[in-house]
């Protein structure tokens, strides 16, 4: 069994299951179907594969090397991930007994699962320098770090379909009127919080 496979997947494991952006993305799109936190969690997979295939091309380090770029793509992550937050808190003002947004196509959640991934630049950074690592050297290096890549991929899909599915599990208790306002203010405030941070970080010295 290759030990160095079996460490990078347990760091993977790790990495894609730590809460942030992307659990609570796919915790706000399961909350309206499971089908919906399910395709959330499709288009997070695909924005890891972006990230992935930069951090084996190489294509990555250029964020390193242009500042103002990888600036701009925290920027734009987080505002857009704070224009998630808003909306959902701004959805609260409907009544209790209605739903708080309606269901959203399967475009809709796809596209918020990858946008909300992909515009975080961090994460191209992160397996950029985690992928060599994990690679033996004397070796060919393309076939290693493409199936590293895959694994996060695999893993990625693997775990938010589980929350997906557990959220949905839970749903008659979570969709009850006040369970779901509660929950529904806390997956809010919690992207707000997220977005807000993305966007001062790199406007702090």
């Amino acid at each position: 069994m290759d030990g160095q496979l079996i460490a990078f997947t347990v760091i993977a494991a790790g990495l894609v299951a730590m809460p942030g952006a992307d659990f609570t993305v796919v915790v706000r799109n399961a909350l309206v179907s499971r089908r919906a936190g399910a395709v959330c969690g499709l288009g997070i997979a695909g924005g890891l594969l972006v990230h992935t295939t930069l951090a084996v091309a190489g294509v990555a380090a250029v964020l390193v090397a242009v500042p103002a770029l990888f600036r701009a793509l925290q920027l734009a992550g987080g505002a857009y991930v704070l224009q998630l937050g808003v909306r959902t808190l701004w959805s609260l003002r409907r009544p209790a007994g209605g739903s708080a947004e309606a269901a959203p196509s399967a475009a809709h959640p796809l596209r918020q699962g990858f946008v909300t991934n992909v515009l975080n630049p961090k994460a191209s950074l992160t397996f950029l320098s985690l992928l060599p690592q994990f690679v033996p050297s004397g070796g060919s290096a393309l076939p290693r770090t493409l199936l590293l890549a895959l694994i996060v991929c695999a893993l990625a899909l693997v775990w938010f379909q589980m929350v997906a599915l557990l959220v949905d599990r839970l749903g008659r208790w979570l969709r009850r009127p006040r369970a779901a306002r509660m929950l529904q203010t806390g997956t809010g405030v919690a992207l707000t919080v997220l977005g807000a941070a993305l966007l001062l970080e790199p406007l702090l010295p």
